[in-house]
């Protein structure tokens, strides 16, 4: 099993205040990884912190659908970085089967673009991509069906229950094209806040054990009503309890 990870997003005002600081707070929690969401942002001394505090970094969310690709390249490169990650594609591309033909092939283009620099490609989902249906299938299936298998999947569970699919169905669906997910949890709504995994409404158990075992468990909270670092480190503690049942 792979180490449980933390989206940075969760703690993007605790890292502007003090990034050292906050990054040392989490690898005093238990994460042994983490995944940044802007490499643009000092690579070279993120580096440094991450050497100093033993996190890696499992993956990233970068704008490698952007010309700022080749920026992206080489912070991967500096910091270690071997897995990008799209972390949206806007709403109007998965109203149609066009919009999704368009995506898919953009996706596509972008991870022939990563092997060619060392690196894999993934796609990370909101709840527009659950809640609009192509002839009756979610358009993120739909659009699965198109990517080549050069690029898989993280799927965010929280936004996948906000679009209204059953969650663990939808894995077993997907099957093997996911590779990390994003682990939240709350009431699953849009605008409610969030809660640390294993407080909410989510059936975090089943949604796990539906995963493909070897996928990463990325945990993240878009935003809390609560202390971000308490919720993370419940978080935590959490899912590693869990890890430790399954075990």
């Amino acid at each position: 099993m792979k180490p449980i990870a933390v989206q940075l997003y969760s703690v993007r005002e605790e890292l502007a205040a003090d990034r050292a600081g906050t990054l040392r707070r989490l690898a005093d929690i238990g994460y042994g990884s983490v995944e940044p969401c802007d490499l643009a942002d000092d690579p070279e001394g993120f580096r440094a912190l991450l050497d100093e505090t033993g996190l890696a970094a499992c993956s990233a969310h970068a704008p490698v659908l952007t010309d700022a690709r080749e920026q992206v390249a080489a912070a991967a490169a500096t910091i270690g970085i071997d897995t990008v990650i799209v972390p949206f594609i806007p709403p109007d591309e998965f109203a149609d089967a066009d919009g999704v033909r368009r995506s898919a092939r953009a996706l596509n283009e972008a991870a022939t673009w990563a092997g060619g620099h060392g690196l894999r490609l993934g796609y990370h989902n909101h709840h527009w991509e659950l809640s609009s249906l192509i002839d009756g299938r979610p358009a993120l299936e739909v659009l699965a069906d198109q990517l080549s298998s050069e690029v898989f999947l993280e799927l965010d569970v929280y936004w996948a229950a906000v679009g209204g699919v059953d969650v663990p169905e939808l894995l077993a669906r997907l099957g093997d094209r996911v590779k990390y997910l994003h682990v939240k949890d709350g009431p699953a709504t849009k605008e409610d806040p969030m809660t640390a995994v294993g407080a909410g409404t989510l059936p975090i158990p089943d949604i796990l054990a539906a995963a493909p075992r070897d996928a990463w468990r990325v945990a993240e909270l878009d935003r809390c009503a609560t202390d971000m670092l308490t919720a993370l480190a419940e978080s935590y503690a959490y899912l590693n309890g869990l890890e430790k049942e399954a075990a």
